[in-house]
């Protein structure tokens, strides 16, 4: 059936109504291409869009998401992944209609099998090789045919077919044992490891499959010698030619790793051929370029051909693939998910010498991870910082007791390496990002999707650096800073962007910068009077606390004191000058700018009596100085101050003896002792109602000790909620939503929050 099939497909007089089914895979979406340039009407489906489904619906693809039967309903031919299960419905009714099935590979050899072949096949490296193989070609005027499991910048698509070319590179897929199906004029081995034992028995049977690719290989069998796998299957065959590190038809010498290219010398036998630079760096890829220099030299590209093209080669998406580099930081990509993959690619990385090699690895199929949990173990202790997803199942479905963390296990029985496991993809940058320091290599390692994780830093990164940029040296900027490190109570999610300015003009450059790009923008000072959501804080987070924010200085009877200032540090400045009215702010556990916004107050007293003026960034950007008699203060806010921000403010007390101002500190300290709690918390959470304090409130409705996980109301104090160690937000959140239930249901009083709840409940960045 397969011989009437390649016949049906390479008729271009009478093109066939083909069906894909995974058709947004990498592979499949290669073979598309090719498909429609030779001419025929193709159709595909998938579970997912993307934007190479996208790009392929431009040229003709007729897409449909998510796979159905209607699909392949007039389809002539269905050819689907080796991803595809039986139980998939669009296979499953192409079974049931008698539709003839191919399997990707299948197809492909079918296609190959018509021209002059040239198979990449090896366990690791066949894509950048096989690439390499088609822009040497390409130099050389050969005009190849190409089918590449990636997208590869240089030659402009994954896939193309001409039907004028005598020879077609593609990549020889081991893992489904479909390797025999091609019979090419060359191929290449580059190597041969125990790989997809979930399909193979053992290495032996693996090499049986390599065997007969080289007993029906026409022409040249180009394999490495540095690998002895490769070595023991090829080295046998007549028609073989090596290539390697020495002993070898041709070999490299002289290699020099500089700045992500590399440098080295070709011999073909005795005969130096010359020096060449090679795009791309890492030694294992002088190693895939051997085997290009290899067959164009044997197919009878001239040298100069050769050097231009190694020197214009820019890799494959997903190979060793910068993907944001700024003076600070590198991240980097590599799809790599076999131990030997990892191993050479982190040795590429540390030869770009960065201050610390940070990697976040996915591991990629059950069975895979597994087999080789110890050869992961071993190779990953190369990293400086290691953390690791849950498993990226493929087709696999899940293996009892293996995920991720049998990755972190094996590395502790293999080294001291730090690790950490993250199996949620969608959050893992929150605390990778955090991690990262300047001088760091970030590497996502992975088949699967882990190249999110870097491409959200990047994203974030960017914006990060280019504010910082623009602010100068008085502006620090922090990704992901989790926001329980900065509150009070010890919960939240983190902020996206948190930013420490020293001076008025950085904080106002950063708010302008933000609101310029609709970015939102919070001011936290101590946290001590908001509880942050679990989700956490999009947009900017401002925290002023050092430089111009730390400034406190008593003139006369007056104390100017910056937004960062804490309160109790205020006091104590007004103590040792002998001024007193400022003991109630004692207790208040917040700063000057966050005290002023809520009007903070204990004992009768709050902000706005003390206060003789305020400067602030205002909401038009501008910075501005007002007296107190011109904002409208009301009981614990001021509203004037909710959208203009404060930098410094001037306070008034008045002379008194030093012994009276330590009395009153004592007895308000005695005072609270007795009647407010100790422990994380927000302070009070409810403002008191005309009717009763809210504390008495919740006492008499009996919800003193009632608790949500480990937020419980204070036995003390009943407007206070303490954090007993775990809490999170959420637990928070119900549990005041529970006191107003009650006291709204049981005395008809509607308690109003004095404590903010601010932020997203699940993460929106």
């Amino acid at each position: 059936m397969i011989e009437t099939l390649r016949k049906r497909l390479i008729n271009r007089k009478s093109p066939a109504r083909l069906h894909l089914i995974g058709v947004a895979g990498s592979g499949m979406s290669g073979l598309a291409l090719m498909l429609m340039e030779m001419g025929h009407r193709v159709s595909g489906c998938d579970r997912v869009t993307s934007t190479e489904t996208e790009r392929l619906q431009s040229l003709g693809l007729a897409f449909s998401c998510p796979h159905s039967a209607d699909a392949v309903a007039d389809a002539e031919i269905v050819i689907y992944s080796s991803a595809i299960r039986e139980d998939n419905p669009a296979l499953a009714a192409a079974r049931q209609l008698n539709i003839p099935c191919m399997r990707r590979a299948e197809c492909l050899a079918a296609i190959l099998n018509g021209k002059k072949g040239v198979v990449v096949s090896g366990t690791h490296g066949k894509t950048t090789t096989s690439a390499l193989c088609a822009h040497l070609m390409r130099e050389g005027r050969m005009r190849p045919c190409h089918y590449v499991g990636a997208e590869i910048p240089v030659l402009g698509t994954n896939a193309h077919w001409n039907e004028d070319s005598e020879y077609l590179v593609a990549e020889g897929d081991e893992s489904d044992g479909t390797l025999v199906n091609y019979i090419p004029e060359h191929s290449i081995v580059l190597n041969v490891e125990p790989e997809h034992l979930d399909h193979y028995k053992d290495l032996d049977e693996i090499k049986t499959v390599f065997n007969q690719l080289c007993t029906q290989t026409r022409g040249k069998i180009i394999y490495c010698k540095a690998h002895p796998g490769a070595t023991d299957v090829c080295a046998k065959y007549p028609n073989a030619v090596s290539y390697g590190w020495s002993d070898a038809d041709y070999t490299a010498a002289d290699v020099v790793e500089r700045r992500g290219r590399t440098l080295f010398t070709v011999f073909k036998g005795e005969k130096e051929l010359g020096r060449v630079e090679l795009g791309i760096p890492g030694r294992h890829n002088v190693l895939n370029a051997l085997a290009a220099i290899a067959l164009v030299t044997e197919l009878g590209v001239d040298f100069p051909s050769v050097t231009r093209g190694l020197a214009s080669f820019a890799g494959a998406k997903r190979r060793f693939e910068t993907k944001y580099l700024s003076p600070s930081i590198r991240i980097v990509d590599d799809y790599g998910h076999h131990p030997t993959e990892i191993a050479a690619t982190l040795q590429t990385a540390r030869s770009l010498q960065p201050e610390r090699l940070v990697v976040y690895f996915q591991p990629h199929r059950y069975t895979r991870t597994q087999m080789l949990a110890e050869d992961f173990g071993k190779v990953l202790q190369a990293a400086d910082l290691v953390f690791v997803a849950d498993v990226y199942p493929a087709s696999e479905l899940p293996i009892e007791g293996i995920s991720g963390q049998t990755i972190i296990d094996a590395m502790h029985r293999h080294g001291r390496v730090e690790t950490s496991y993250l199996p949620d993809l969608n959050t893992a940058h929150h605390a990778i990002g955090n991690a990262l320091k300047p001088g760091d290599l970030f590497l996502t390692l992975g088949a699967g999707n882990v190249h999110e994780c870097g491409m959200r830093i990047a994203r974030d990164l960017a914006l990060l650096e280019d504010l910082e940029r623009t602010a100068g040296e008085s502006l620090n900027g922090t990704l992901y800073e989790p926001m329980s490190r900065h509150t009070t109570m010890g919960v939240g999610g983190c902020a996206q962007f948190w930013l420490e300015p020293s001076t008025f003009a950085a904080m106002q450059t950063a708010v302008n910068y933000c609101r310029d790009r609709n970015i939102p923008v919070h001011v936290v000072g101590r946290g001590s009077n908001i509880i942050v959501r679990d989700g956490g804080l999009r947009g900017a987070v401002i925290h002023p606390s050092g430089g111009e924010f730390g400034t406190l200085e008593v003139r006369d009877n007056f104390i100017t004191a910056g937004a960062g200032v804490r309160l109790k540090k205020m006091v104590s400045a007004a103590l040792r000058s002998g001024l007193g009215g400022l003991e109630w702010m004692d207790g208040i556990p917040g700063n000057v700018g966050g005290s002023l916004r809520m009007n903070a107050g204990a004992m009768g007293r709050d902000m706005i009596r003390n206060l003789v003026s305020v400067t602030c960034l205002d909401e038009d950007g501008e910075i501005r100085s007002h007296p107190s008699g011109d904002l409208n203060a009301q009981y614990r806010s001021i509203p004037d101050l909710a959208h203009n921000f404060v930098l410094q403010a001037v306070f008034e007390g008045s002379p008194c003896a030093r012994e009276e101002i330590e009395e009153k500190l004592e007895d308000a300290r005695a005072k609270r002792r007795l009647s407010q709690p100790s422990g994380a918390s927000a302070g009070c959470i409810f403002k008191n109602p005309e009717e009763i304090p809210a504390g008495k409130l919740i006492d008499e409705l009996g919800l003193k000790n009632a608790c949500v996980g480990d937020a419980c109301v204070s036995s003390v104090h009943a407007n206070f909620i303490i954090n007993r160690g775990h809490a999170r937000a959420r637990d928070i959140t119900i549990l005041i939503d529970m006191i107003r239930k009650e006291a709204m249901e049981n005395r008809g009083i509607d308690l109003k929050s004095e404590a903010q709840v601010i932020g997203d409940r699940e993460p929106q960045f």
